[in-house]
């Protein structure tokens, strides 16, 4: 069998006049046996440019990618005809129909428009591959279709009418090349972003690395980070990830931190194919220092912190500059050793005083702390800055591509001057932007802050963007990755709404969170039930109405039950309403508060079951609880708000002046027997107020805690 493969991504003026020739072959010759293959490319041999290659039958000729309608008319005799020169002549010309600027194509169509005057085929009184050809090539050109669909050209218009509805087997054909983009456009669409970033050079390997600090938790904008490498690494390339620590600061960092980070990693599915710590290089970091201080290529310098930042804002050299050598080394040795005199000092590479790009204004690459490290204990009392620290383990380590917010843009000349400097092996860079969402902060300095002012319970705090706040929300690692992974690796800065984010978890969540009720402990209502049995009793029923999966629960049924205050309140004398669980029945009396300040409380409910009633024709569908026959469990219902007011900080804001005065509301409730059950982190659905997370599983004499978990509409941050 032949086959013709198509360059699905390429330009449809080229394309599709070859399908439709084959489509026609196959049409008109019942021999003719063609397998069409639609390729996922712009080219298909890239050095040829080619967009259409045809292989035909015989096994022993060679695939042809030029002239292939040409091909197809000498392969078919069937194509052929007595016009066969000016057949193919067309089928030449057609190529002036390609260009998509309309001056360009403009000439081609008069000279089509007109020659069509008084026919109904370009050539004869037939349809031939000329025709096929040039509508191909017209239907395929979004300028010149435009025109066409505009009747700008009378008799175009009228031919290109005509050869479509004569034809029914072309809008098929058309359709198979539609369908193809279509499927590529939806699958895009669904996957959310574009990963064809075009890093260089992959094709001989690919080893990215995720480099966090253990100073603290990882947050959602590292997640980001993390899982970018990832799929890079694993996914598109099937490389290597390396995960390391970057340990160069012992006064912020915990090995707490460090573990915590690599259970975060596990349970987004990240799995290193290695994991190192910058704290391994601290030998080879110490000698790279002392040949660019060799090299005269830094200086140590005592400048107060105040002073520095002052002289590189304003393009002052430091007073230390043009120090020697033999200064410079004498007095990274002080350094070194953690005394008194050495902790004045610090290293700076020698790159520009007045440079434009301010990173590269001499910035600091060595200092002195004596404190001791986590991992090496009183070995250094020197430790290198992270932009001196990372380009060079980076080409240590082997890592090809150096994926990195893109704030550190400006520092992106710092990273390859020091490579350069240490006749280092190169690493391409890849920027792509921070998440960044309203009314939150990613800043590790001010998170920290939060958590030892004690304005959050930690780090963990579901009011946090850390990786443990947001899956103690009850976030969901499935929801959180595809979240992730559909922002993709674009370089635009943009502030998300947390809605996005909470609405793709509801997804995963809904199917397969439990149903339980619970009824709001203030001014709740007892409501007595006529028609019911006289002793309780209990029927099993499915935990979720559209999941037999998760099993039953039992729910008790009782002449009297408990109703939400609310939803009293909402009942007129006389009304059907809807018992969920159990049927319609008919409100008979409505007792109010007799305090004249709260005459609108209800107090009491008489309730007549009316069974048979249509459940689809009421507009009250309620929740209640039986209030015998089971343990009814207590329950505490927490909701939270933003910690900051503003949607996005400035650096010159206070973040102070735009603390949420109250983030956290707690809700008494009494909860179906069925939730005594429950274990900590169960994700339910508490019919008709939402879905929550057990903070805290019930305990005799110890009410359980659950979290309101948002779903993406209004107030998601509460």
């Amino acid at each position: 069998m032949a086959s013709l493969t198509i360059a699905s991504k390429a330009n449809q003026a080229n394309t599709l006049p070859v399908l439709l020739v084959a489509h026609y072959a196959k049409e008109i010759d019942p021999n003719a046996s063609i397998e069409f293959v639609f390729s996922d490319v712009e080219e298909l041999l890239e050095e040829k440019q080619a967009t259409v290659v045809f292989k035909p039958a015989k096994v022993h000729d060679e695939p042809l990618y030029k002239d292939v309608t040409h091909t197809l008319m000498r392969e078919y005799p069937k194509l052929q005809g007595k016009h066969d020169s000016v057949v193919r002549e067309w089928v030449d010309r057609a190529n002036g129909l390609l260009p998509t600027d309309f001056k360009l194509v403009e000439g081609p169509l008069l000279e089509l428009n007109s020659h069509l005057t008084l026919r109904s085929f370009v050539v004869g009184y037939s349809l031939t591959p000329a025709d096929l050809a040039v509508w191909g090539a017209v239907r395929g050109n979004k300028v010149a279709y435009a025109a066409v669909k505009k009747g700008a050209m009378l008799n175009i218009t009228r031919w290109f009418k005509f050869i479509e509805e004569t034809n029914s087997w072309i809008a098929p054909a058309v359709q198979s090349l539609n369908a193809h983009t279509q499927e590529r456009k939806v699958a895009k669409s669904k996957e959310g972003a574009n990963y064809d970033i075009a890093l260089p050079d992959t094709d001989k390997g690919v080893v990215t690395r995720f480099p966090p600090e253990p100073s603290g938790y990882l947050h959602i904008g590292h997640a980001k980070a993390a899982l970018l490498n990832d799929y890079f690494a694993h996914e598109m390339y099937k490389g290597t990830l390396i995960c390391r620590f970057d340990d160069t600061n012992p006064s912020k960092e915990k090995e707490e931190f460090q573990d915590a980070i690599v259970e975060d990693l596990a349970l987004m599915g990240i799995k290193p194919d290695k994991t190192s710590y910058t704290s391994d290089y601290f030998q080879e970091l110490y000698d790279q220092c002392v040949k660019i201080l060799k090299n005269g290529k830094a200086y140590a310098d005592d400048t107060e912190r105040e002073t520095m930042q002052h002289e590189r804002m304003h393009g002052i050299a430091s007073k230390r500059r043009d120090a020697t050598v033999g200064e410079n080394l004498a007095r990274f040795e002080e350094m070194k050793k953690g005394n008194d005199e050495g902790v004045r000092w610090c290293i700076r590479a020698k790159m520009s005083v007045d440079n434009p790009n301010k990173a590269m204004r001499d910035p600091v690459i060595y200092r002195c702390n004596p404190k001791a490290h986590h991992r090496t204990g009183e070995k250094w009392k020197i430790y290198p800055t992270y932009d001196f620290a990372c380009p060079i383990v980076d080409s240590m380590e082997g890592i090809t591509h150096a994926l990195r917010t893109i704030e550190y843009r400006d520092r992106n000349p710092q990273y390859n001057w020091m490579l350069d400097e240490l006749n280092l092996r190169k690493v391409h860079i890849w920027d792509f932007a921070r998440m960044n969402f309203i009314r939150t902060l990613l800043s590790k300095r001010k998170l920290t802050k939060f958590v030892d002012s004690g304005l959050v319970w930690g780090w963990d705090d579901p009011r946090f963007p850390t990786i443990r706040g947001i899956r103690r929300r009850g976030m969901t690692i499935d929801a959180l990755r595809e979240f992730i992974l559909k922002q993709g690796p674009s370089r635009n800065i943009v502030n998300l709404d947390w809605t996005l984010f909470w609405a793709t978890n509801k997804k995963y969540i809904d199917p397969v969170a439990p149903r339980h009720t619970a009824v709001t402990k203030e001014n709740a209502v007892t409501a007595t039930v006529k028609g019911a049995r006289v002793a309780p009793f209990t029927e099993d029923k499915p935990k979720h109405g559209k999941n037999p999966e998760l099993g039953t629960k039992k729910v008790a049924y009782s002449s009297e039950i408990l109703i939400d205050q609310a939803d009293a309140q909402a009942f007129a004398e006389d009304e059907e309403i809807t018992l969920m669980n159990w049927g319609n029945a008919i409100v008979r009396k409505i007792t109010h508060s007799l305090n004249p300040l709260h005459r609108s409380l209800v107090t009491g409910l008489e309730l007549e079951l009316h069974l048979q009633g249509d459940v689809k024709k009421t507009k009250q569908k309620i929740t209640w609880l039986a209030t015998a026959g089971q343990e009814l469990i207590p329950v505490e219902l927490v909701d939270f708000d933003f910690l900051i007011t503003k949607d996005k900080l400035e650096e010159e804001d206070n973040v102070d002046h735009f603390l949420t005065e109250k983030t956290e509301f707690r809700t008494d409730a009494l909860a179906d027997g069925n939730v005594a059950a429950l274990a900590e982190g169960e994700i339910i659905q508490f019919e008709r107020k939402g879905y929550f997370k057990c903070d805290r599983a019930f305990k005799h004499g110890e009410k359980a805690v659950f979290f309101c978990i948002p779903t993406g509409k209004a107030n998601a941050g509460k």
